[in-house]
């Protein structure tokens, strides 16, 4: 199991954020702040590079939707990229991905910021 983490690369006037590990219960501790630190620094953009996310559920997606919401209130475009089948399922089943952007791959979400 790969542990939590967010590992950033800077993007023209965004910032790609490659989420790793569990989006869950366990791991809302480590994420909600990090989201929250990425979203005070400032960018224009913010990509989620969701591809080495193993799992997700509703604390996950709790997760996902208050970085949106705060997003929002900064005037933050958060696009999610790369998003794992399994939670790509979770986010359509809810609806989620009718509010987040979800792209196929990273490239295609800097080129729609950009």
């Amino acid at each position: 199991m790969v542990g939590p983490s967010v590992e950033t690369v800077a993007s023209g006037r965004g910032l790609i954020a490659r989420v790793s590990g569990e989006m869950d219960y366990a791991t809302d501790p480590v994420f909600r702040p990090q989201f929250k630190e990425l979203l005070a620094r400032g960018d224009r953009f913010i990509v989620l590079d969701l591809s080495c996310v193993s799992f997700c559920d509703s604390v996950g997606l709790s997760m996902l939707l208050g970085a949106w919401r705060e997003a929002e209130e900064r005037g933050v475009v958060l696009m999610l990229a790369c998003v794992p089948a399994q939670v790509r399922r979770i986010l359509q089943m809810t609806g989620v991905d009718q509010v987040l952007r979800v792209f196929a791959t990273v490239t295609e979400a800097e080129a729609v910021a950009a």
